[in-house]
């Protein structure tokens, strides 16, 4: 067995300190440091092949997007507001028409969106059996006018459920930006 004597213990004993010490500053001034700097780094790098990733389906997208964009553009609502709101309750008439369902009301109002659109908001009520119901739905979605169905509530009128009320408010895409 070592024996120390005092002089060697206080020597071990101090140096054991400093190295603790050291090894405490060494953590607090380069290791954490160093794991922090690494963990942001990390981070930004999944962040960034995220958005490269984002962008590759995208630029694989782009012609489709392109697509249904001219699309939309085509068949957007006239810059005309008396010319849209025709077309739009020609398109109603239309589908009225098709699925022979009994129109009770329109009322077209027109909002504002950002400086580059607007939108012709429509609420419509009718009635009819389900077979009329759903058609005019139908026509509705599939019409190639820029329209999209922002609610539908459909209630029955009698207690055998034979005829239905419909609610709908849906509207229409008037583009600003191309038409200055």
């Amino acid at each position: 067995m070592i024996k120390f004597n005092v002089k060697n213990r206080e020597k071990l004993l101090t140096l054991m300190a400093a190295l603790v010490i050291g090894l405490l500053i060494a953590d607090h001034l380069v290791i954490t440091p160093l794991a922090n700097l690494w963990k942001t780094r990390s981070n930004r790098i999944e962040t960034l092949t995220k958005s490269i990733n984002n962008g590759n389906l995208l630029l694989s997208r782009e012609k489709i997007i392109r697509d249904r964009w001219d699309y939309m553009k085509t068949n957007s609502l006239s810059a005309n507001v008396s010319a849209a709101e025709n077309r739009v309750l020609k398109s109603v008439d239309r589908w009225v028409q098709d699925s022979q369902i009994s129109f009770t009301s329109i009322k077209p109002q027109w909002k504002q969106g950002d400086d580059d659109y607007m939108t012709l908001e429509c609420q419509a009520d009718a009635y009819g059996n389900i077979r009329s119901v759903a058609r005019f739905l139908f026509e509705l979605e599939k019409d190639p006018l820029s329209l999209k169905v922002d609610n539908v509530e459909i209630a029955a009128r009698d207690s055998e459920g034979q005829q239905l009320t419909l609610s709908v408010r849906f509207s229409g895409l008037r583009l600003l930006a191309d038409q200055k």
